[in-house]
């Protein structure tokens, strides 16, 4: 009865347009739910771009890289040096991002990516390493210590430090000047260039079930031009070291240490006279971010640099620059 009672005394009301109050979601939440969702989205069509990128690259490339030995040169071109990234790699639409892979049951980096600009390169004093990756045996051998723990994307492009993901076991040649010189190109431009992009990707390359890696896979290209455009394949050798790739133990080649000794004495008494002054007015170049300074114009070192500045080398060595490797 009560309820046929309420019924009769709502027909007129809603006759009458009067509705019931009820509460409704508010409007910031609404908005906030929606931006929330686009973003999800927006990240997981990264990640799956990122990954789809990564699945061509590796399956075939890397497998191939992974089968090379060594044949004295450590560093090689790949599909004749130009990078493979794909239209949508290069989308500069979301900005500037890094996504560095999970490691896998070996506890192996896998692979790093990157759409690099200058907002993400370090503001902050460095800290130091303290990451051990796998085959992480490292010892000191003629002319300093035979391993770097080597960052996948260096440090002065992300900022990324001890990280495990970004993190490998790479010999001293490997690290610098090798990677180094491909890092300084990148960093060089993106310095020039504060409101452009490069798109980066490194893979270390494992063959097999071995914890050091026989070399590392670098690529990049700079987007809307061809100021950064490199497909490299690093060797991860050490001269004179004979490298165990299953574990990163080594054994130092004595033979081949003794055949080299007179040469690096010969080196290191020239490097010695040099920044003692003896040549103090000879003409040296840099580059503005480097750390080397160069006697020849025509170095290798220098051949991707964008920028080469001169100056003496008394100067040179008064600012802290030291003798490119390729030139001792």
């Amino acid at each position: 009865m009560e309820n046929k009672i309420l019924k009769i005394m709502l027909v007129p009301l809603l006759a009458l347009g009067v509705g019931l109050s009820l509460p409704q979601p508010s409007m910031t939440s609404s908005v906030q739910s929606t931006v929330a969702l686009a973003a999800k989205k927006q990240a997981k069509h990264q990640s799956q771009r990122v990954k789809k990128q990564a699945a061509a690259s590796s399956s075939q490339s890397d497998e191939q890289l992974a089968q090379l030995d060594y044949q004295g040169t450590q560093t090689i071109s790949v599909n004749n040096g130009q990078p493979t990234f794909s239209n949508e790699d290069l989308d500069t639409s979301h900005g500037a991002w890094q996504q560095y892979g999970n490691l896998d049951r070996l506890n192996r980096a896998t692979q790093a990516n990157a759409l690099l600009n200058r907002s993400l390169m370090p503001k902050a004093k460095r800290e130091p390493l303290t990451v051990d990756p796998t085959g992480w045996h490292n010892k000191k051998i003629k002319g300093g210590y035979l391993y770097n723990r080597s960052h996948l994307i260096g440090y002065q492009l992300t900022g990324q430090n001890n990280n495990w993901k970004n993190l490998i076991t790479g010999t001293r040649s490997l690290n610098d000047p090798e990677m180094v010189r491909y890092e300084d190109e990148v960093a060089d431009y993106l310095r020039a260039n504060p409101n452009d992009y490069v798109r980066y990707q490194v893979t270390p390359v494992f063959r097999g079930d071995e914890l050091l890696a026989r070399g590392v896979h670098m690529q990049a290209q700079s987007v809307n031009s061809q100021a950064v455009s490199f497909n490299v394949y690093i060797f991860n050798v050490q001269d004179g070291v004979t490298l165990n790739y299953a574990d990163g133990t080594s054994t130092v080649d004595s033979n081949a240490q003794a055949a080299s000794s007179a040469p690096a004495v010969v080196s290191k008494v020239s490097d010695t006279t040099a920044e003692q002054g003896s040549n103090d007015q000879a003409t040296v170049y840099v580059t503005p971010n480097g750390t080397k300074y160069h006697l020849n114009r025509n170095c290798r070192a220098l051949s991707r640099s964008k920028t080469v500045e001169t100056m003496t080398q008394g100067q040179a060595i008064a600012d802290g620059y030291t003798l490119c490797g390729f030139e001792r």
